[in-house]
C-alpha cells in the first residue's frame, strides 16, 4: 500500500515533546465551571492526541476580539476564519491533517481518514465515525434532505464512493478512479462537510425521532416538514444555530439576527500550544453589525481589533492616518485572484455577428493590446499592483512570465493592425469602427452593481480603446439580473473578478480554465453543458475550448503530481494565447487593520478566499492579546453580553 503521509514527521515529534514536557494548563475562563464540576478538566476535554499548534510566539489565554460586520449572515465567516477542517492548507499551500489525526491515500482513489481518539463536539459528546455515517447515509443519501445527491467533489467521473466504517475512529472512501477534488474540497473556506453531529440531528430525522415529538417540533417552528426543519438546524457553514454542536474554535452564543453577535471559545477544541494551553487563546469574538459604508470609518476610530472585510485599497490613506489614535496598525496583504477585475468576452452571445467576432482570437488580442494597464496601475493603485493577464500569480509554483505578459503590453498600433486584418476597416463619421453589417462596433460592458473602482477602470479603458476605434459603454446591473443576462447570451462582455485561485499548485483543480460551470462568464452555455452532463447549455465548438475541456479531464485522471503540473501548463498556455478573458491588474493590496495588542497575525500575508479562507490559513486560534486592560481584556468580559 502506498501511504501519503500528510502528517509531517516534525509535527509528530513536536507533539510527543509537548506531551512529555508541557503540563496541560486549565483555561481561566473555564476555571469556575471545572471547579464546580459542570465542565471536565482540560485533560478530559481534549483528544488523546491533540493537534499541536506551531506558532510564531506562545501566547496567553483571554480577551475579546472585536470585529465589524455588515450583516447577521456574516456569522458564516467565523467558520471561514476559524478554519477547523478535516485537512487544511498550510501557508505554503500544502494540505495536512487538521481535525484528522492522519490520512492514508492509495493511488489517488482510496482515502482512509483517522480521527483523534477522544475528540468531542463542543457540547462534550464524542466525535466518531458515526457522525460520518450519519451524513453519508442519512443526509446525503436521503432524497428529502439532499435532492441533488452527493456533492460533485464526491463523484469520480460520476461514480459515488464506496463508504466504509472501519471502527469508531476510522472511515474509508474508495473510488475505482482517482478523485483529486476530494481533499481540496475538505480544505476549502466553505468546506464540504462530510460529517454532522448525529447525536443532535437524529431527533429531527423521521428515521430516528419519535413521530409525535418530531411532529410537535415541526409545528412549533413553523417548518414545512421534518426535512425542512432538519435542513434549518443543520447549518454548519451558515453558523446561525447556537444549539448546533461544532468543532470550530469559537461557538456561536447569539441567535441571529442581532446587532451584537457573540462567539465563545469551544471548551472541547482539539488544538493545544507547546506550553500546554488549550486553544483558542481568545475567549470571545464579538461582531458588531454596522452599515458596510461606515465600517472603514468605525475601523479608523479603533472599533475593531482585526478588520479586512468591507475595507478596500482606497481606504488605506484614511486608515493609515488613524493608526496612532485608533491603537492599530494597517498592514497591506496581497490578494489572490488572477486579476482584480477582468473583462469577459461572451463567446456564447446570441448576436451572430458579435459571436463570430468575439470568437476570433485576433479581436480578443486586439482589445487586450489596446488597454494601458500601467496607467490603470498608477492611477488607481499607486503603481503597487501587478499588471497583466488573468492567470496564476508569481507566488504560484505554476507561474511563468509569459502567462501574464502574453498580449498584455500596451500596443495601440498592434491592436489597430489586428483589427484591420480582421476586416473592421469601415468607420463611421465619428472615426469609430463599424461591424461588417454597418452597425457601430461599440462594446457594452456589463457588471454586477456600481462601484467607484469599476467605473474608474472602465473610464480608463474607454479612453484607450477609442484610439483603436472601439467605443465602450458601461452598464451596471443588480447581481441576479447581471447573471441572468450573461447566462442567456444577452450580454456582450462582462466585467468581474478574475480567476479565484491565482495561487494554484499542480494538485489544485484547473476547472476555472476549462468550460466546466455556468457561472464562467466567458462561455456560460458551454459551462452549463458540462455542469449538467449535457442536459442543458451547448457543447463547446471552438477547438481551443474543446482542448481545454479534454485537458481538464486528463488532470482529473492523473495520479502523479508531475502529470498534473504538465496538464496545468498546457492549459495555462492555451488560456494566455487565446485571451479567453482579458486580465487587467492583480495582486491589489488589501488593508488589514490589526490592534496594537494582537499578536501572531502575519505582517505580510495573502488575503484570499480559496485557498486561504482569508485569515483562516493563518489559524486565528493562535492569535492572542499581549496587554491586559482596554477593549478585549478578560476583565472587561465580566460584564454580561448586551
Amino acid at each position: 500500500m502506498r501511504r501519503a503521509a500528510l502528517l509531517p514527521a516534525i509535527a509528530m515529534l513536536l507533539l510527543a515533546a509537548a506531551g512529555a514536557h508541557a503540563a496541560l494548563q486549565e483555561t481561566p475562563l473555564f476555571a469556575d465551571q471545572v471547579g464546580s464540576g459542570s465542565l471536565p478538566p482540560v485533560a478530559k476535554r481534549i483528544p488523546q492526541e491533540p493537534a499541536l499548534a506551531e506558532l510564531e510566539t506562545l501566547g496567553k489565554p483571554g480577551g475579546e476580539l472585536r470585529m465589524l460586520m455588515a450583516s447577521a449572515k456574516d456569522t458564516r465567516l467565523m467558520v471561514v476564519y476559524g478554519y477547523a477542517r478535516l485537512v487544511a492548507y498550510t501557508p505554503a499551500l500544502a494540505i495536512v491533517p487538521d481535525i484528522l489525526r492522519a490520512v492514508d491515500v492509495e493511488q489517488g482513489r482510496i482515502f482512509t481518514l483517522h480521527l483523534r481518539p477522544g475528540h468531542k463536539w463542543s457540547d462534550g459528546k464524542p466525535f466518531t465515525s458515526e457522525d460520518f455515517r450519519y451524513w453519508f447515509e442519512d443526509i446525503a443519501g436521503n432524497p428529502e434532505l439532499s435532492p441533488a445527491g452527493l456533492p460533485v467533489q464526491m463523484l469520480a467521473d460520476g461514480e459515488a464512493p464506496k463508504f466504509e466504517v472501519v471502527d469508531d475512529t476510522t472511515i474509508r472512501y474508495s473510488w475505482s478512479k482517482p478523485n483529486p477534488l476530494f481533499l481540496p474540497a475538505l480544505a476549502a473556506p466553505d468546506p464540504m462537510f462530510i460529517y454532522a453531529p448525529a447525536h443532535y440531528l437524529k431527533k429531527f430525522n423521521e428515521k430516528y425521532a419519535d413521530k409525535d415529538e418530531l411532529a410537535a417540533r415541526v409545528k412549533d417552528t413553523g417548518a414545512r416538514n421534518w426535512a425542512a426543519l432538519h435542513t434549518k438546524v443543520d447549518s454548519q457553514y451558515h453558523n446561525d444555530n447556537p444549539k448546533l454542536p461544532t468543532l470550530d474554535p469559537w461557538v456561536l452564543k447569539t441567535k441571529p439576527p442581532a446587532d451584537r453577535i457573540v462567539f465563545e471559545r469551544n471548551p472541547f477544541y482539539y488544538r493545544v500550544d507547546g506550553a500546554g494551553h488549550q486553544l483558542p487563546y481568545i475567549d470571545r469574538v464579538v461582531y458588531t453589525i454596522a452599515d458596510s459604508k461606515i465600517i472603514p470609518a468605525k475601523t479608523g476610530a479603533g472599533e475593531s481589533d482585526l478588520q479586512a472585510r468591507y475595507l478596500r485599497f482606497d481606504d488605506y490613506t484614511f486608515l493609515k492616518a488613524g493608526e496612532r489614535g485608533g491603537n492599530y496598525q494597517v498592514r497591506l496583504w496581497r490578494t489572490g485572484p488572477g486579476s482584480q477585475l477582468a473583462l469577459y468576452p461572451n463567446l456564447n452571445v446570441n448576436d451572430p455577428a458579435w459571436q463570430k467576432l468575439l470568437r476570433d482570437v485576433r479581436f480578443r488580442r486586439a482589445l487586450s493590446l489596446a488597454i494601458d494597464r500601467h496607467e490603470i496601475n498608477q492611477a488607481l493603485y499607486f503603481g503597487l499592483a501587478i499588471e497583466g493577464q488573468n492567470t496564476v500569480l508569481p507566488q504560484s509554483p505554476l507561474y511563468r512570465t509569459q502567462y501574464r505578459s502574453d498580449w498584455a503590453g500596451f500596443d495601440v498600433d498592434g491592436a489597430n493592425k489586428l483589427l484591420d486584418e480582421i476586416g473592421l476597416t469601415n468607420k463611421g463619421s465619428d472615426g469609430m469602427r463599424l461591424l461588417p453589417d454597418g452597425r457601430p462596433c461599440a462594446i457594452v460592458v456589463e457588471d454586477s452593481g456600481e462601484s467607484t473602482e469599476k467605473a474608474d477602470m472602465l473610464e480608463l479603458i474607454r479612453d484607450s480603446w477609442r484610439r483603436a476605434g472601439i467605443p465602450l459603454y458601461s452598464k451596471p446591473a443588480q447581481l441576479t439580473l447581471f447573471r441572468r443576462r450573461v447566462f442567456s447570451g444577452e450580454t456582450l462582455m462582462a466585467l468581474d473578478k478574475g480567476i479565484e485561485n491565482g495561487l494554484a499548485t499542480a494538485t489544485m483543480s484547473p476547472a476555472e480554465f476549462a468550460p466546466s460551470a455556468q457561472d464562467q462568464l466567458e462561455w456560460p452555455k458551454w459551462g452549463e453543458y458540462a455542469e449538467t452532463k449535457g442536459k442543458m447549455g451547448e457543447p463547446p465548438d471552438l477547438p481551443e475550448a474543446t482542448r481545454l475541456k479534454q485537458l481538464y479531464g486528463n488532470w482529473l485522471g492523473a495520479t502523479k503530481e508531475q502529470d498534473q503540473a504538465q496538464v496545468w501548463h498546457d492549459m495555462l498556455q492555451i488560456w494566455s494565447d487565446q485571451v479567453f478573458s482579458i486580465g487587467l491588474i492583480a495582486g491589489v493590496l488589501q488593508p488589514v487593520v490589526v490592534s496594537d495588542r494582537l499578536r501572531n497575525v502575519p505582517s505580510d500575508g495573502v488575503y484570499n478566499w480559496d485557498p486561504g479562507a482569508h485569515f483562516g490559513i493563518y489559524k486565528p486560534d493562535g492569535f492572542w492579546f499581549e496587554k491586559p486592560g482596554g477593549p478585549g481584556s478578560t476583565a472587561e468580559l465580566a460584564a454580561p453580553a448586551r
